[in-house]
């Protein structure tokens, strides 16, 4: 269904619209008339359907505002906050959010003539609110397995859809090959970096789904196809950093699968192992083939005549000293939200915004963010100790770290994906004949 999702999208292009609006009816509807003690479930499937859509909605103009889906991941947890008891050892994410107010202030003081302060500032805030109320909320929540799997197979499914749109879009990378940069024509249209990043979430999950939820010959065989499908359009996108945290997330996670599983399970894993050890190196070749072996020298940090580049990180570092000389002329409270981007600006630079989520916080949010970055690190390790279950927690907890190093926060998976590391993930036997989500208070 899914992959003719991405078919009817490219052949018409408005439905994207129609579709956006249905599946925010959809969930609300499936929010508002679940049960209370199975609402949680409902919201964590509803937004990890719509952070699996960010992008491919972005890229067909669907949603109505720009951070719509941020504002729709929020909506949803606020509705779980106002219905239920949140963990009282939730708080400091709490005292994280209040943290964030004063650079709005700061913004409304230092607005410049002619810009638009909600998009100014829905833009760099959207998605630390949205890590806000989605730890807030997701703290320490009880969820089976089960349930924990079937949020990835929603997550997955419409990446699987955009993966459909892409290949539509663009069936050969060789008609728009363009040396070794990052490649809009072959990312929809649209941003690689958010593009790759989101093709990475999908491979990781697709890889769970394969090691986890495929019993069967023709479940292995149909996630391995999706699998390679989507990890070739995540390559083509030559952005880097999306397909190498991926890689990270996946290894991370099989270390630990490993570890937890019975003898039985282990011979299971080594044999999904060897397939994606084996795929691996043959997607690379094809992709190779196909890109004139552009992508080995993408990869390499060279350009297309092999000669290497001076920046390995794209002009990032640039951008995060930029950011850095905001903290020392500002360092009580910042220069306000999306300050660090209007100071380049004023000084005549290029209009870019911060790649680096870290940079960005010390320019903008001044000596306040030097405890929001300790709330956000040391907050899920100290949680860690006592609740070691999650098998996915290192690597869900490095995609956020990883991400907003490369990437910021202008998409709303590291925020949704952080939180998602806060829960309190229990054996399918444990919860029998209890509510399947429940919160501590």
């Amino acid at each position: 269904m899914h992959i003719a999702l991405g078919v009817v999208i490219n052949i018409i292009p408005v439905l994207s619209k129609v579709i956006f609006i249905a599946t925010i009816l959809f969930f609300l509807y499936r929010i508002f008339n679940a049960t209370p003690g199975n609402k949680p479930l409902e919201i964590i499937l509803a937004c990890s359907y719509m952070v699996g859509a960010e992008v491919l909605f972005r890229m067909t103009s669907a949603t109505f505002f720009y951070e719509g889906v941020k504002y729709l991941v929020i909506l949803f947890m606020l509705t779980g906050l106002v219905t239920s008891y949140i963990s009282n050892r939730a708080y400091p994410y709490l005292i994280y959010l209040i943290l964030l107010a004063p650079s709005i202030v700061v913004a409304i003081l230092n607005l410049n003539y002619g810009s638009n302060l909600r998009t100014n500032i829905a833009f760099v805030l959207s998605g630390p609110v949205c890590l806000g109320f989605s730890a807030l909320y997701l703290f320490d929540k009880k969820i089976v397995m089960r349930d924990f799997l079937e949020a990835f197979k929603y997550l997955s499914l419409p990446i699987i859809s955009m993966t459909t749109y892409l290949f539509l879009y663009n069936p050969s990378i060789r008609d728009v090959l363009s040396g070794t940069s990052s490649n809009f024509a072959a990312s929809g249209g649209f941003g690689p970096n958010q593009v790759a990043t989101v093709l990475g979430l999908g491979m990781f999950t697709l890889t769970v789904r394969l090691f986890m939820k495929s019993p069967t010959l023709w479940l292995k065989i149909l996630n391995t196809i999706l699998l390679i499908a989507v990890s070739y359009r995540g390559i083509i996108t030559f952005s880097r950093g999306g397909i190498l945290v991926a890689l990270a997330m996946i290894a991370v996670f099989l270390l630990f699968l490993y570890q937890r599983s019975t003898l039985k399970m282990k011979g299971n894993i080594v044999f999904s192992f060897l397939l994606i050890v084996l795929l691996g190196p043959l997607i690379w070749l094809y992709t190779s083939n196909q890109t004139d072996g552009l992508i080995e020298k993408r990869y390499a940090n060279q350009d297309a005549l092999g000669r290497e580049k001076e920046d390995i990180a794209t002009g990032r570092l640039y951008i995060f000293k930029s950011d850095l000389e905001g903290f020392f002329q500002n360092p009580i409270l910042g220069v306000g939200a999306n300050g660090a981007k209007e100071l380049r600006i004023k000084n005549g630079e290029d209009i870019i915004a911060s790649h680096n989520e870290i940079s960005r916080l010390l320019s903008e949010h001044g000596s306040f963010a030097f405890i929001i970055l300790l709330i956000l690190g040391f907050k899920p390790l100290l949680y860690r100790v006592k609740n070691n279950k999650n098998i996915f927690f290192y690597a869900m907890l490095g995609f956020w770290f990883a991400t907003i190093n490369h990437s910021a926060m202008r998409i709303a998976a590291p925020g949704f994906i952080y939180a998602l590391a806060l829960l309190n993930i229990q054996n399918d036997k444990r919860l029998i004949h209890r509510k399947r989500l429940s919160t501590k208070r």
